[in-house]
């Protein structure tokens, strides 16, 4: 275990859903964590746990003041558009944000001489692979510009290694969902596309829930996802900061829950733990989704010592319920 002895860490997207979580982990952890977000789709009021300086991050002189000033050890990359379907509709706007960020960020970490970073990565890096469960040496072949703007800088961070000794992990997960057991922070995005919170807003009144293919070669014909608990994935990159500080090589790994579930496994379990009904209709599928995703995490647990804790898809929807029920979707 790291001694953190109250170390500054520079978390990139700090206001959002993932980055807030892993703020609040560090500083449960005993770091500080610094968040630079330009708010575009961050939330400041989620920032609690250290400062917050807004300001974009392809804003490279920024980037350098704040690691200067503050004494930024490391660095937890989230900054970056996350849509799918927007990435199809507006793949120039996702190259120019995802990868145009990760070029500044880099660029102030070496002139700075900040050589440490965990990447949040993802499974759209592996596009539809031939088999299930997915290992983190599958072919890594991306289907939509989201996937290709994150593996992308996957590929900058391995050759930054390479130039100057920069050190990473790139934690490629899969389906991030719930919300922080104390009722802290949640889950809030505009617009939103995550299935669960959809489920729920659906249950709770809001809208009917859109089902995009209903036949997807699956046991139910929906798709299926492994769905691991925020927390979780808050905890596995506080793991991965203090693999690095001792010394750990450069790795790439999957976070998940290690099992799959449906669109209709998630219904159920918004269902059941609601006690509503979710009102749903089926739509065509959207291009870019991949029948199943599914994560092999033998890795995680080697390399990190990581396994989720909350797997039950009750336990994640339970832990979502009250945040959407809270913000008026009765």
């Amino acid at each position: 275990m790291i001694d953190p002895g109250g170390k500054l860490v520079l978390v990139t997207g700090g206001a959002g859903y993932i980055g807030s979580h892993a703020c609040e982990a560090l500083a449960q952890a005993g770091f500080t964590p610094v968040v630079i977000d330009n708010l575009s789709r961050g939330h400041a009021d989620a920032v609690k746990w250290g400062p917050l300086i807004v300001g974009d991050l392809r804003d490279t002189a920024l980037v350098r003041d704040t690691i200067r000033a503050r004494g930024i050890v490391a660095v937890m990359h989230f900054a970056a558009f996350a849509y799918v379907g927007e990435s199809m509709d507006k793949p120039g706007m996702y190259y120019d944000n995802n990868v145009g960020g990760m070029i500044s960020l880099l660029s102030a970490m070496d002139q700075e001489s900040v050589d440490k970073i965990v990447f949040s990565s993802s499974c759209a890096t592996y596009g539809t692979p031939e088999r299930q469960p997915i290992t983190e040496d599958a072919p890594q072949a991306p289907i939509n510009p989201y996937g290709r703007t994150k593996l992308i800088c996957e590929w900058m961070l391995r050759d930054a290694g390479t130039a100057t000794g920069l050190r990473h992990v790139a934690l490629r997960y899969f389906n991030a969902a719930g919300a922080d057991p104390e009722g802290e922070i949640g889950e809030r995005h505009d617009p939103e596309t995550h299935i669960v919170p959809l489920a729920l807003m659906a249950a709770f009144g809001r809208a009917e829930l859109q089902i995009f293919g209903t036949d997807y070669p699956t046991l139910d014909g929906t798709c299926i996802r492994d769905y691991i608990h925020v927390a979780d994935l808050a905890r596995a990159h506080v793991m991965a900061l203090e693999y690095l500080l001792g010394g750990g090589q450069s790795v790439a790994l999957n976070l998940g829950a290690g099992r799959g579930q449906s669109v209709n496994d998630v219904i159920k379990a918004v269902e059941r733990v609601t006690g509503r009904t979710v009102a749903r209709k089926d739509a065509p599928r959207r291009p870019g989704d991949p029948p199943e995703l599914r994560a092999d995490v033998t890795k995680a647990k080697q390399v990190l010592g990581f396994q989720a804790q909350h797997v039950d898809l009750d336990k994640i929807v339970a832990d979502a319920a009250p945040w959407f029920d809270l913000r008026g979707c009765r």
